[in-house]
């Protein structure tokens, strides 16, 4: 009998380590928190691509925008913690639990780290037809018509929402925040004349800016970025300690075989530092950034501490 049952462990040792060994067999889901067009969904759909030829399957992207973030975040922590599911993730993962009253996952708790990716600068975007040219003048227009002027967001909770709030907190502006289900919605309004004021990444935005559409005040960074080398920081704009960097990571649900988080880890650090995706990157002023899975998990952490002084200070709730 005892032959049997070690027999039978064997067989089962044997087949799941076969099982994790296989790794991937199908399609992967790749989960992005907002919808198509902004940062997150950039940047995603070239990891995706990558992904796929390294994995020889399928990453298949979907878009599951919302509560600034928060849908496509919990939809990927209730999960099977098989490997299939993976989520790209920004600050609003660490704003979330101080913005919301409550959040139905745990963004520290329910998640497997797997490896930051891209940090992206933030740039201030206005419309080109508003009567300023730079920030200064933004500032004093927007402080001489209190509550006449707006900002828009990827939504309550994000980071280009809290970056106006802080904007309002540390000019005196009075401006309003407009939430959308995605920042790239909130740009498209400033084009539209509807939206004065928007933090967004560059990639999104630096067409626009360069077709004229657009008009930049400031990068919200501590140097200039060779994708705009034209537009000045926040601080040579004369706006001192103010600085929003827009990162990404790649997490898996809480569970997620061990195997798999190295192996993915591995791939992910090839593919973000490869010349050939690097120097795509760099025109859109994107960085790449990878981390190992502990590094992710304490950076995460030090996100949430960090965010949650900021949400109480500015004294904003989503709910």
């Amino acid at each position: 009998m005892r032959a049997v049952l070690a027999f039978l462990l064997g067989i089962t040792f044997v087949l799941n380590a076969f099982a994790q060994e296989a790794w991937p067999t199908r399609p992967i889901r790749f989960i992005l928190p907002f919808p198509p067009g902004g940062g997150t969904d950039i940047l995603g759909r070239l990891i995706a691509e990558r992904l796929s030829a390294s994995l020889g399957q399928p990453v298949v992207t979907e878009n599951r925008g919302g509560a600034g973030g928060n849908v496509g975040a919990e939809a990927a922590a209730k999960s099977a913690p098989d490997g299939y599911t993976l989520v790209l993730v920004a600050p609003s993962l660490a704003i979330s639990p101080t913005l919301y009253s409550k959040i139905n996952y745990d963004p520290v708790k329910d998640f497997a780290p797997v490896s930051l990716v891209a940090t992206v600068p933030n740039v201030m975007i206005t419309q080109a037809s508003l009567p300023v040219q730079n920030l200064q003048e933004f500032t004093a227009f927007a402080k001489a018509k209190p509550g006449a002027l707006n900002f828009g967001s990827g939504g309550a909770g994000t980071s280009n929402h809290l970056a106006g709030e802080l904007f309002n907190i540390v000019t005196g502006a009075k401006l309003v925040h407009i939430p959308y289900k995605g920042v790239n919605l909130a740009m498209q309004d400033v084009l539209a004349g509807n939206v004065h004021l928007v933090f967004i990444g560059i990639p999104a935005a630096a067409p626009h800016i360069k077709t004229g559409r657009l008009r930049a005040l400031a990068l919200v960074a501590p140097q200039r970025s060779s994708a705009l080398p034209e537009v000045p920081t926040v601080a040579e704009a004369g706006l001192r300690d103010f600085e929003v960097t827009t990162w990404y990571g790649v997490l898996a649900p809480a569970g997620t075989p061990r195997s798999v988080v190295t192996r993915l880890n591995a791939e992910l650090v090839k593919i973000m530092h490869s010349p050939e995706l690097k120097e795509k990157l760099a025109a859109t002023g994107t960085d790449p950034l990878t981390s190992t899975p502990e590094e992710f998990a304490d950076y995460i952490k030090r996100e949430i501490a960090k965010w949650g002084d900021v949400v109480r200070k500015a004294g904003v709730k989503a709910d």
